[in-house]
């Protein structure tokens, strides 16, 4: 029998609506990556105008750290989803999977190597390889395995935060190498493609060093597995008869977010306030989010007004691809140089401006075709029959 990709009917809209959800916050995020020198410095410490500051803390508050997390528990659902269908129908699902996971990380890293350094596709195959290896199980082992790794790396840090005392301590802003943020406007700001090319380079070797991609399977693969496990106990699917749960989470979840969120800025910015902010407060946000989204889903008419959100997110691949394509020639000086020439908040409104032109795209994409153009390709090469 033939493995096949999820067809128009069986898709489920508020997952569709909640990835393309997530692009725009992933857009609002990687923007920063666009146009200022990082990874070589701390947002926290870099703007000096005050409607910048609080436009940033806006963004740290109700974006950043959240949705990574969000669209890493829909990796996670989407690949279980398919488990379930695979072992439903008799089909060998390891096979496809594999090549699938190897297709995303060559695409990850030409992504990474000749568009933008910031690239997450190709630790997403990394940590999905693992993923592989406890989807068998059942629910209820898959999120006690991924609530298990989640807090092993985050007890063992801050058991450290408290040996080393700096726990409360006022946290202090990471040391910033100047030459390499120098490097970084001028081979973007005013340079050629090629003077891009090579500082990205530099940029990997620090986005991709070994301690991130060990790392990512602390801060990547446990959302991984806790989205596999809501998938295989098919709570999205079951979302009407299970509308009180999905009500706590969005109530329980968007509150008790947005208040670690927020705590780093309502009291002091110690180092155990930031560290929660980032690695508690981020992923319980993302789950009130996505809660809140599928109640939204389930109120009349929503789904059919959330419908042009949900066509990026059918196409979240070529979506994200084409972000980074779009702001690579908004930005860096092969294009209209706008780099390091923008405030927080024109980066926040193009951020917009994008993503609108990405909805009209998918929508007038689907009127014609089926599948977004990359997912398309995807598709083509891992259902051939060699690889």
């Amino acid at each position: 029998m033939d493995f096949k990709p999820t067809t128009l009917n069986e898709r489920i809209d508020s997952l569709d609506i909640i990835r393309g959800f997530s692009l725009l916050g992933i857009l609002l995020v990687n923007m920063f990556g666009f146009y200022l020198p990082m990874p070589h410095i701390d947002l926290q410490d870099w703007f000096r105008e005050a409607m910048d500051i609080i436009w940033l803390q806006t963004l740290d508050i109700y974006v950043q750290s959240s949705f990574y997390p969000l669209f890493s528990m829909l990796f996670g659902y989407g690949i279980a989803m398919q488990y379930v269908k695979a072992e439903n129908t008799g089909i060998r699902f390891y096979s496809f999977a594999r090549k699938r996971m190897i297709i995303l990380f060559v695409l990850g890293m030409i992504h990474a190597l000749f568009i933008w350094w910031g690239d997450i596709l190709a630790m997403y195959a990394f940590c999905g390889v693992f993923l592989l290896l406890f989807i068998p199980f059942s629910p209820k082992m898959i999120l006690t395995f991924g609530l298990v790794i989640f807090g092993l790396m985050h007890f063992l840090i801050l058991s450290v935060y408290g040996m080393a005392g700096i726990a409360n301590k006022v946290y202090e802003a990471m040391s910033v190498d100047i030459v390499m943020v120098e490097n970084a406007i001028t081979a973007y700001g005013i340079g050629n493609w090629f003077d891009a090319f090579n500082q990205r380079l530099n940029d990997l070797s620090v986005q991709m060093n070994p301690a991130m991609w060990l790392s990512a399977l602390f801060t990547i693969l446990p959302y991984m597995l806790i989205g596999a496990a809501l998938a295989k106990w098919r709570l999205i699917e079951r979302a009407k008869n299970l509308i009180g749960l999905w009500i706590t989470l969005a109530v329980v979840g968007m509150g008790l977010g947005l208040f670690i969120k927020s705590a780093p800025y309502i009291f002091e910015r110690t180092y155990l306030l930031e560290y929660l902010k980032v690695y508690i407060g981020g992923p319980i946000l993302s789950l009130g989010y996505m809660a809140l989204i599928v109640c939204i889903c389930m109120l009349p008419l929503l789904p059919k007004i959330l419908r042009p959100i949900g066509q990026v997110g059918r196409m979240s691949l070529t979506i994200y691809i084409m972000q980074s394509i779009i702001c690579s020639i908004i930005f860096y000086d092969f294009g209209f140089g706008l780099y390091g020439r923008v405030t927080v908040q024109m980066g926040v409104l193009i951020a917009i401006a994008i993503f609108i032109v990405q909805i009209i795209f998918a929508l007038t994409w689907f009127m014609k075709f089926k599948q977004g153009p990359l997912e398309a390709v995807v598709k083509k090469i891992n259902y051939q029959k060699t690889f």
